[in-house]
């Protein structure tokens, strides 16, 4: 992982990617699987539009191919606060994950933080963008990292790389028309992947969720 000591990096993915599963609705979505995070106590929390209209989409979540089946704790909104947070009987649950607790970062992201986004399949390295450069129409998603076509998609967790403590869970990408040089067509771009902050995670989640450390 690039500014990240191999080392470094498989500690991280020895640690995170237990965290990591995937959301399937019912039935399964046509786009593929989308991501969630496990905070312990058998709750996990995905982006609120992976999840979908919860009443209809039923979904599950899916760890090492088996499907859970969900209760739905909270439901959000990808325009107002896109999380949804779900629930599965702990008890059903692998023994690998029933002792783990996730810690949320009690701090707010700083432009240039080494990050990780994590997924089942990958742990991969980013870093925090400056507010200013967002497109001043996006610019209401403040929270936000580069390396769009590497790091994780919606639902999948981004976490502080040296405290491995939950900064966020991936929302949407940021795009930007600009006019192609040799063509001299506008095309977009994508610029950035918004991610729900930590602050408006613990707003979100009922008291209680997370383990106060």
């Amino acid at each position: 992982m690039a500014g990240i000591g191999a080392a470094v990096a498989q500690a991280l993915e020895d640690t995170l990617l237990a965290y990591a599963v995937n959301i399937h609705q019912t039935p399964m979505q046509t786009w593929g699987p989308g991501y969630g995070i496990y905070l312990g106590k058998g709750y996990f929390l995905t982006a609120a539009h992976v999840a979908g209209r919860t009443w209809l989409t039923r979904p599950k979540v899916t760890i090492a191919g088996r499907e859970y089946p969900t209760r739905v704790v909270k439901e959000g909104q990808l325009e107002g606060t896109d999380l949804t947070l779900l629930a599965v009987e702990e008890n059903l649950l692998p023994m690998r994950l029933r002792l783990r607790r996730m810690r949320l970062c009690d701090g707010p992201p700083r432009p240039g933080q080494e990050v990780v986004t994590v997924v089942p399949e990958a742990v991969v390295p980013s870093r925090i963008i400056a507010p200013e450069r967002i497109p001043a129409g996006a610019r209401r998603f403040s929270t936000a990292i580069v390396d769009v076509a590497k790091t994780g998609n919606s639902g999948s967790g981004v976490f502080d790389a040296k405290r491995k403590c939950l900064l966020g869970i991936m929302s949407r990408k940021i795009s930007q028309k600009r006019s192609n040089p040799v063509t001299r067509k506008e095309e977009t771009y994508d610029v950035a992947k918004y991610f729900v902050s930590a602050a408006e995670i613990s707003a979100f989640v009922p008291p209680g969720t997370f383990d106060i450390r």
